[in-house]
């Protein structure tokens, strides 16, 4: 059997190697619909192609608040959880950095909640909906059971202008990031290389960086196939309890080649494979200009992997002569006493709480100098 022909026991381990990519659900919101006696948040007006549901809005906070939106783009609707600094009400002349938080396969925008260093006082961070198995691209195929699934296009055309319209951000590079774990680490590092104009800091956990890897593109195809049990039998990030019994799979099933098509390297069938891979050089000479870290453990079946990812990545950086920062914390004993070295937010959190300071100290020495 080569390597990438999966049967659903072979996805299913693939999934296991690393796919599940990162759901961590953090416990659902307490609070319900926004309220009359709710505390007041901006309001956001259709534009971009988004137009916003009315009387869909969910307040956390008066700083945490989730928007629910439609696009052509991407079928159905779809969340923007939405975390200001405390003083964004009451400086009202002040512009904001922003990061955009893009969470892993088979998570929600809630799950931003077990990672609270991204509740910064110094910047607005944005978690868009990624999809259980959007991964952050136009799908090569827009008639499979998910619809209309152009997840970059709704991302980067739509959500970064839509919020710079409605906030107020400062619209530049140099004061907006894109960072993500697992699923999203690859969205995050594609987005970077895809669109440098937007994003000047980008940062990958536990990444699915490295489509030369065999083990990551059969770990895409376990999402399409919507092998779920794996996942959640060898991951404690699963929920937040720990339990399989909240495990939602990936959505339905949809056709092996529906994301980036043919994942067999043979008469160039996997040239968008090659073409999106975040580890390619041609891709990676696109970051010269960006700040790049990457942070992964290497103590379980799926940061094994990422770990690997994350390695090529940085020792092709470093040949470009492009500076970047890897942080490869292993078993976890080094990070923090939560973290294991593995796939979740024991982990991702501390990591978090890491980057955060050190990407708010870089927003102010941009307006420093």
């Amino acid at each position: 059997m080569t390597p990438l022909r999966l049967t659903a026991a072979g996805a299913s381990l693939a999934l296991a190697a690393l796919a599940g990519a990162g759901p961590a659900r953090a416990a659902a919101p307490a609070t319900g619909r926004a309220a009359a006696s709710a505390p007041a948040v901006p309001v956001f007006a259709d534009g971009h192609g988004l137009t916003v549901v009315p009387g869909a809005t969910e307040v956390h906070s008066p700083t945490d608040f989730t928007i629910t939106v439609t696009t052509k783009q991407v079928s159905g609707t779809h969340r923007i959880r939405i975390l200001l600094p405390d003083r964004y009400t009451a400086d009202p002349d002040r512009r904001w950095p922003v990061t955009y938080f893009l969470h892993g396969g088979g998570g929600t925008v809630d799950d931003v909640a077990a990672a609270p260093a991204l509740h910064s006082d110094s910047m607005i961070t944005v978690v868009p909906d990624g999809g259980l198995k959007g991964w952050y691209t136009d799908w090569l195929m827009q008639n499979t059971a998910e619809g209309a699934a152009n997840w970059e296009t709704f991302h980067l055309s739509q959500v970064v202008p839509f919020i710079d319209a409605s906030l107020r951000t400062l619209p530049d590079r140099a004061h907006r990031a894109v960072v993500g774990l697992s699923m999203g680490g690859f969205g995050a590092l594609h987005y970077a290389e895809d669109r440098p104009d937007l994003f000047g800091h980008t940062a990958a956990l536990s990444g699915g960086i490295d489509f030369g890897m065999w083990q990551i593109r059969a770990a895409v195809l376990a999402t399409e196939l919507n092998v779920e049990g794996a996942w959640c039998a060898v991951s404690t990030s699963a929920n937040s309890s720990g339990s399989t019994a909240d495990c939602t799979g990936d959505g339905p099933y949809v056709d092996s080649d529906a994301i980036f098509g043919s994942p067999y390297p043979v008469l160039n069938a996997d040239r968008v494979w090659k073409a999106v891979d975040p580890a390619a050089p041609v891709n990676l000479a696109k970051l010269s200009h960006t700040a790049i870290t990457l942070y992964t453990g290497g103590n379980d079946i799926i940061d094994a992997h990422t770990e690997i990812a994350s390695r090529t990545v940085k020792t092709r950086l470093d040949h470009l002569g492009i500076p970047s920062r890897l942080i490869d914390y292993g078993d976890g004993s080094s990070l923090a006493p939560t973290c294991n070295g593995g796939h979740n937010y024991g982990c991702w959190a501390p990591a978090l709480a890491d980057y955060v300071p050190r990407l708010e100290a870089a927003f102010t020495a941009v307006d420093e100098n």
